[in-house]
């Protein structure tokens, strides 16, 4: 299928437009006159050397903070990649995994103001999960809001 050079422009416009294929379809069905296949106007933007745009990913929402710290546990993760320089606050460090745990936005460890170690995670959800080295472990209420305060600071460097 052959355009002629105003309708290449005005095809070339939509897609500038940030307009989808199937709208340009739709398009050229009711202003130009032209009913072409999804795939014809696949092939006629390729012909064109036209992109479409991809649209905006939706951004992230911030997940709300635990009040305390009965979290559900998950298993510990021996081949958790290595970590950014901790950051410290009042004696708990927080470190945040290169990549996410399977199931996780995103993971990471602490350490609390006793030396006690653990791996936490948030799920898709927006839940903190907490898993001590030593079983039956609940850090102090001062430990749980440093952490938070911590995790927090860290996750907004991310842009999360």
């Amino acid at each position: 299928m052959k355009l002629d050079e105003a309708q290449t422009k005005q095809v070339a416009a939509w897609i500038a437009e940030g307009l989808k294929l199937a709208e340009i379809q739709k398009r050229l069905g009711s202003e130009l006159g032209l009913q072409l296949t999804y795939m014809d106007v696949r092939f006629l933007v390729d012909d064109l050397k036209l992109t479409p745009k991809d649209p905006e990913p939706p951004k992230p929402v911030a997940p709300a903070p635990v009040a305390d710290a009965a979290l559900p546990a998950m298993p510990a993760d021996p081949l958790a990649p290595s970590s950014p320089p901790p950051t410290a606050t009042g004696g708990v460090s927080v470190t945040v995994d290169q990549i996410a745990r399977p199931g996780s936005l995103v993971s990471g460890k602490v350490v609390f103001s006793d030396g006690n170690k653990a791996d936490w995670h948030l799920d898709q959800t927006g839940r903190l999960g907490l898993v001590t080295e030593q079983q039956g472990y609940r850090p102090a209420a001062g430990d749980v809001q440093q952490f938070q305060a911590a995790l927090e600071g860290e996750l907004s460097k991310l842009g999360l």
